[in-house]
């Protein structure tokens, strides 16, 4: 037994009693289980195993660290209401709010932040990390940090655009079918229906294949495919809103349709139609990404995280993970986005923590 593992050992059961004598329940049940698996771990794996476990813990705490300081930078330079409730958000939240600040940097100032164009070659293809190319280079000679950097201001704003336009169609959609109900509601929420039993990604192959592959088609496609979800929601929210007593009394005071959905509905309605927008770009930003990866998204030369995934696949035959960290880009930013919108759901749902 090496040093580093009684060094190891030795912290974390440290650890482990400073936190029970000083009743930090919470804090001595994480370290003690965390002893507990490094044991066994320990035990299957030897050294390695603990070495990366020591990395992933530390990976860990450098995450939290982060989201407490990015979230108290938050609680300074925001307005008392808005500081109030970054107050009440977990870790996990402050996160994935950082991770979406810092993917909005990269993309905003791409050309600043890359040191190559997105469609320049600079080396021979498959060329490795240097001074010069942070991550090596892609099938063609490019840079493939610059190309990553490009990939945030083509991938997310590309699904941002396409997400808002959905939840454009569909809200508007849902707001209006639910207020005027009838034949009207009936004949929106059967076409909703129509659109969500084809498989979504199906429905795109198809529509692209038949259209074309350029972007304002991508756009169109994918927001006609998710907009159904937000009709669905958008009706079954106003729906709860429009049998209210101070409803009727607009209406019998005369009120149109469209003051009903601005004035009176959708001030009501907002708290969970936000949390679906999140949601909705979750999934919009994954099928653009799946479009793109079988050659039916984003075109090249462009940049884009799905193309990129595919284009550098022969290297993992090689055992080279450069084509993952596009992966890795899509799935972080993802499970960011879910973190920030299981907070906004936990506040708008109206429940309190014990």
């Amino acid at each position: 037994m090496n040093t580093f593992v009684i060094g190891y050992y030795a912290l974390l059961i440290g650890a482990s009693c400073l936190a029970a004598y000083f009743k930090k329940r919470e804090v001595f049940l994480l370290i003690f289980s965390l002893t507990l698996a490094s044991f066994i771990m320990g035990i299957i794996g030897g050294v390695p195993a603990l070495r990366f476990v020591t990395i992933a813990a530390g990976m860990l705490a450098l995450a939290a660290g982060t989201s407490f300081a990015f979230r108290e930078f938050l609680i300074m330079i925001s307005p008392e209401w808005m500081a109030k409730e970054l107050r009440t958000a977990p870790l996990t939240a402050a996160f994935g709010m950082f991770v979406i600040f810092t993917y909005a940097i990269a993309g905003v100032f791409a050309p600043i932040i890359a040191p190559h164009g997105e469609a320049q070659v600079i080396a021979s293809a498959f060329a490795p990390p240097d001074e010069n190319m942070l991550l090596g280079a892609d099938q063609l000679g490019r840079d493939m940090f610059s190309r990553i950097i490009f990939g945030a201001r083509n991938s997310v704003g590309l699904a941002l655009l396409a997400t808002a336009l959905a939840f454009l169609m569909g809200a508007v959609a849902g707001l209006y079918a639910a207020t005027k109900g009838g034949w009207f509601d009936q004949i929106l929420g059967r076409t909703a229906d129509v659109i969500m039993s084809v498989p979504s990604l199906i429905f795109a192959l198809l529509m692209l294949s038949i259209f074309g592959t350029n972007l304002a088609v991508i756009v169109i496609v994918v927001a006609v495919i998710y907009s159904p979800r937000v009709f669905r929601l958008t009706r079954a929210v106003a729906g709860n809103v429009v049998v209210m007593d101070y409803i009727e009394a607009a209406k019998l005071r005369g009120e149109g349709t469209w003051y009903l959905i601005r004035r009176e509905i959708l001030p009501n309605s907002t708290a969970p139609l936000i949390a679906e927008f999140g949601l909705e770009f979750c999934f919009v930003f994954l099928l653009i990404a799946g479009l793109s990866f079988l050659g039916l998204g984003i075109q090249p030369p462009t940049a884009d995280w799905g193309s990129m995934v595919r284009e550098n696949a022969t290297l993992i035959s090689f055992g080279e993970m450069t084509p993952l960290i596009p992966a890795a880009a899509i799935a972080l930013l993802t499970v960011a986005v879910n973190f920030v919108v299981d907070w906004m759901l936990f506040r708008s749902s109206g429940l309190k923590e014990v």
